[in-house]
């Protein structure tokens, strides 16, 4: 009796072939069957929706069907007779009956449909039955089926075949990719299954058509993922494994051997240096553990990638750790750059030749480049750097000669805001030219970095986030084999699940606590590592310390087009230190080693000194002529010299001719400006000078329309590195928003710390790239200093040259905008950095004669001094500049006014900023209401009075036998009469600065306390700095100085409604 074997489906399959001898099969079209149809490793997404037969069962290679059923054969219940696979699965269809196949109605690549006829059975004896139409499947069948249906949404009128391509094959061999592929069990998967054929599918087209393609297939999955509903948990992260294969690394063209030697040589002097400075004094800290984690990735760098500066390449710029110098002053030791007196002198430097503690530039100036502490400035500095480069290169003030900028950084540094906070600028810029490294040896100050996380990963999903290029070099070497022989994925499960507290551990207690506690985990994988010693295990090395696996990781980054490169190094702190500081928690601390850990440090890196070198704790520096010093020496000249190196090249700035600031000593009349508004009209001079016009870096935290700079956006355009892509909404006004790729203006958001450090760049630019700007960044004065004053002291610690305008100053000119944006204390905060020059100008004239020197002395005269100047929003007539003001006014104060009428009490009224103005009111109500006369007197830098004191008063004290040196202030108000009453827009602290060098009765009003909105009328009297309290104030102080009766300044505290119970506006 015959039965029908029939598809009980509902679906539309298509037989599919998945057989690599295919050559073998009888007919015609089963080859190019066999190419053009998606085969069982095609993935998904590929596919036709539906069902495809993609094997049959009991294959046959002589027989002459391209199913691989052979008439004849015996089929038994359940029996597999063909595999349907469909966009979701693949299933086995069983037979249902038993007997012999007579005859057989498809073949592979046919499409098929319920009741389709696959092929008949006889029973044994030959005798016919009635024909059946299976119309059932096996329930497990039947559910995979409906999963798929349900899945994709299958129907098959819609089945679209236009994606299906002919590939044509000619003479080829098709290579499969036959190695077998394990699945860790997970308890979440509900059809392990099915995953595997997912897995299979993918690694067969990674293996055939490469890992991009895979990319590209995974990301269309996942979109369609997002199309159809589907919530997908995000994810940035990639597996706990290197980024690059191991037989994809580019190998270093390195001597490996003598490189190690020079390694090991710099580590052993590293740490001498640190032993040694504080065997002499305990105080001198310093710290071994960084560098020692770091030395390889910093070796690789200087001796393969890293270009020096010369005279006919710009040089590369290196951000080196803070924490990691003694390992760069080790190295140029052996350079023959420094000696060993200079060594000894580490953290010793009152007197010459001694060595910072960080890169310090303002210490080391011919050494250092970039200061990169306090910690997480580096990085922002260095995003900053690279962003100039790619500025002056678009300006076509440089040539583009692919130089790069690397930033060396901890990850206990990334905690720090500034760390992270301008890689987002990076990757929208597409700064290829930047690259950071940071050293992930998962330890902080005090502990671990993330001791319950991991601090690579969660930094590949802050970076990849960001659209960063990420290489993680996490295992080294010696990791290779074991991760190629772990089939089934449970080795780097178990590297997923490790948190960092565990790494730590780790490599803190030996190769057998790790046998145990690592691989112990899993009975596989104890087993993976049966044949290691314990001594094998510990040797398996971290990525950091691999100079295989850096190299090939800094290969990448310098050959990664768009898109800036993180590299996040896996090292182990204290690496060499044994039980002293390799991996434990008090690791950062550590300055002292004893005899026995200096020698266990020497064994471990085979140094060549003998136990009673090491018991002196000696340097050691191979003989010229050795191997290793030729071969460094090689390696830097090839690469254009020695690093770090500071210099420059740059050509002077010639100071713009008079006529440009001329129309600035003229009376503006009637005309009212704010000197903010006389800044502006004297940069847009200034864009007139061929020499300076170019040179000109306007920096602006999005506020050019509140200071009154929209006129530049078309003037000098805003620089955009891909030039505008838009028609700005205002195109049709003369003051549009343009952007261009040539343009001059850094417009940087509301972000004044990548201003600052934008600023820093620009005004470096004389040494890091030999040509002279003039950086002019203009801010609230309230967000500078308070808000960046960390990025201040580096720019004085980077001998930056440039102007920061304060450009909305004073406490109570801000009027509504409130506590936390009136300035009261820019100024004093200015004072404490050495090389910072500050003005509080009142008048358009002071301003451009500060202005003008300042630029004198920076761009012509190459001081390494940056200046401060602070302008205000309140608009007001200018006066014409008096005669013989000029000096006065660079030095810090000079008589603007002299109210001499009455002959009779005097008083001396120093006034700064706006408040300059308030004096000059009171003075004429004192002259002109109470007979008092005055000399009115502009201050326009009481820091710089102080200064001018502080020397003076130090000379005298030197030389008491000598002839005494008299201060400015001291020459402008020594002979006058009367006391002195000095006022400006900051705090009382700001004029108290001169009182020790006046043999006067001193006096000083100010804006002491918290601001808040109001008038500036009200805001004046509240903190009683107007004209009204100066005129009470002063009758008051000559009532104290006895030169006049009280009464006349109770009468006048009286008229001017003044509440003398009124708390100090501190308490208020």
């Amino acid at each position: 009796m015959f039965k029908k074997v029939v598809i009980a489906d509902s679906l539309a399959p298509i037989v599919d072939n998945t057989f690599s001898n295919y050559q073998d099969f009888g007919g015609g079209t089963l080859d190019v069957l066999n190419k053009k149809k998606p085969s069982h490793n095609t993935p998904y997404n590929q596919r036709f929706g539906g069902w495809y037969l993609s094997s049959s069962h009991n294959f046959h290679p002589h027989w002459g069907n391209s199913l691989g059923r052979m008439i004849g054969d015996e089929i038994k219940k359940d029996d597999a007779i063909v595999t349907l696979e469909s966009d979701k699965s693949s299933v086995e269809v069983p037979s249902t009956f038993e007997g012999v196949v007579d005859s057989i109605n498809i073949k592979i690549g046919d499409k098929v449909s319920k009741g389709d006829l696959i092929l008949t059975l006889s029973s044994e004896n030959g005798t016919k039955q009635k024909q059946e139409t299976i119309e059932k499947i096996p329930p497990a069948t039947e559910k995979i089926i409906a999963e798929a249906e349900n899945s994709n949404g299958y129907n098959n009128s819609e089945l679209d075949t236009s994606v299906h391509k002919e590939i044509k094959v000619e003479n080829t061999q098709v290579e499969e990719h036959n190695e077998r592929l394990e699945i860790v069990e997970n308890n979440n998967d509900i059809d392990p299954q099915e995953t595997k054929e997912w897995l299979e599918s993918l690694s067969a087209v990674v293996h055939s058509e490469g890992p991009e393609r895979a990319h590209f297939l995974i990301k269309q999955l996942i979109d369609q993922a997002y199309k159809e509903g589907s919530n997908i948990p995000y994810t940035q992260n990639t597996p706990y494994i290197n980024t690059i294969p191991a037989d994809e690394e580019i190998k270093s063209p390195g001597d490996q051997n003598i490189e190690r030697k020079i390694r090991a040589l710099i580590r052993w002097n590293s740490a001498v240096m640190v032993v040694r400075a504080n065997m002499r004094d305990p105080s001198l800290g310093g710290h071994i553990g960084t560098f020692a984690s770091a030395a390889t990735l910093y070796d690789i760098g200087m001796n393969h990638f890293w270009r020096a500066k010369s005279n006919k390449f710009g040089g590369d710029l290196i951000y080196f750790q803070g924490h990691s110098a003694p390992g760069i002053y080790a190295r140029a030791f052996l350079e023959g750059r420094l000696d060993e007196k200079q060594l000894d002198r580490f953290r010793q430097e009152v007197y010459p030749g001694g060595l910072s503690s960080y890169p310090h530039p303002w210490l080391m100036p011919k050494f250092w480049q970039f200061p990169t502490v306090s910690m997480g400035l580096g990085p922002m500095m260095a995003t900053y750097q690279a962003r100039f480069m790619k500025y002056l290169i678009n300006r076509k003030l440089i040539k583009d000669e692919n130089r790069k900028v690397w930033s060396f950084l901890g990850d206990g540094e990334i905690d720090e805001p500034e760390a992270l906070g301008s890689i987002g600028l990076a990757a929208r810029e597409k700064l290829d030219n930047l690259i950071y490294v940071v050293n992930c040896n998962l330890q902080r100050l005090d502990g671990p970095v993330r001791g319950n996380g991991k601090i690579i990963q969660e930094l590949e999903g802050i970076f990849r986030g960001a659209g960063w290029n990420v290489i993680k070099v996490i295992w080294g070497s010696y990791w290779d084999p074991l991760l190629a022989n772990d089939k089934s994925g449970l080795l780097v499960k178990r590297m997923n699940e490790a948190v960092d507290g565990e790494y730590q551990a780790f490599k803190a207690k030996g190769g057998l606590y790790v046998r145990d506690n690592f691989f112990g985990k899993y009975p596989e994988l104890k087993n993976l590592v049966a044949s290691y010693t314990d001594s094998d295990i510990w040797k398996l090395n971290r990525g950091g310390h691999d100079p295989h696996k850096v190299y090939a990781a800094y290969h990448k980054a310098i050959n990664t087009k768009d898109r800036p490169t993180v590299i996040l190094a896996k090292t182990i702190k204290g690496y060499g230190m044994g039980k002293s500081g390799e991996s434990i928690n008090t690791t950062h601390q550590q300055k002292k080693l004893g005899v026995d850990d200096l020698l266990y440090y020497r064994d471990r890196f085979d140094v060549p000194l003998t136990d009673e070198q090491v018991k002196n704790i000696e340097y050691f520096r191979p003989d010229e002529n050795s191997e290793e010093i030729k071969y460094l020496k090689k390696r830097r000249l090839a690469l254009g010299g020695y690093i770090p190196e500071r210099s420059s090249f740059s050509k002077p700035i010639k100071t713009p001719s008079n006529d440009i600031f001329d129309f600035m000593k003229k009376s503006t009349g009637e005309k009212e400006m704010s000197t903010t508004m006389a800044l502006v009209r004297m940069l847009t001079n200034l864009l007139r000078d061929k020499n300076v016009a170019p040179r000109l870096v306007p920096i602006i935290p999005d506020e050019a329309r509140t200071f009154g700079m929209e006129g530049f956006f078309q003037k000098i355009g805003i620089y955009a590195h891909e030039g505008q892509k838009y028609e700005p909404e205002d195109s049709a006004q003369l003051s549009s928003y343009k952007e261009e790729k040539s343009g001059q203006v850094l417009e940087e958001g509301i972000n004044e710390a990548g201003s600052m450090a934008s600023w820093i760049a620009a005004g470096t630019s004389y040494s890091n790239h030999d040509i002279e700007m003039i950086p002019i960044y203009l801010f609230y004065s309230m967000f500078g200093f308070q808000r960046t004053g960390d990025f201040a002291w580096a720019a004085g610690d980077s001998q930056t040259r440039g102007f920061l305008i304060g450009a909305t100053a004073g406490r109570t000119t801000l009027a509504g905008e409130g506590l936390q944006h009136q300035d009261g204390h820019s100024h004093l905060l200015a004072s404490t950095i050495p090389n910072c020059v500050s003005y509080d100008p009142t008048f358009h004239y002071e301003l451009a004669t500060i202005f003008k020197e300042g630029l004198r002395r920076m761009h012509e005269k190459h001081e390494n001094i940056f200046y401060y100047i602070t302008t205000m929003n309140e608009n007001y007539s200018h006066p014409e500049m008096p005669k013989d003001c000029e000096e006065g006014i660079l030095k810090g104060m000079y008589k603007i006014k002299d109210f001499s009428k009455n002959k009779k009490n005097k008083i001396q009224l120093l006034g700064s900023g706006t408040i300059l103005r308030e004096m000059i009111e009171a003075a004429e109500i004192l002259q002109n209401e109470y007979q008092v006369d005055s000399e009115v007197w502009s201050v326009t830098s009481f820091n710089e009075l102080r200064r001018d004191g502080l020397e003076t008063e130090r000379y005298n004290l030197l030389n008491p036998g000598g002839e005494k040196k008299i201060s400015y202030v001291e020459k402008c108000l020594g002979k006058t009469e009367g006391p002195i009453l000095a006022a400006s827009d900051y705090m009382r602290m700001n004029s108290d600065q001169i009182r020790p060098y006046i043999n006067k009765s001193f006096y000083s009003l100010g804006t002491d306390g918290f601001g808040r909105s109001d008038t500036r009328k009200n805001l004046r009297k509240f903190f009683e700095v107007d004209k009204e309290h100066i005129v009470a104030y002063g009758l008051s102080i000559l009532s104290n100085e006895q030169l006049i009766a009280s009464k006349h300044a109770v009468d006048a505290i009286k008229k001017y409604k003044i509440d003398k119970d009124k708390p100090m506006p501190t308490k208020l």
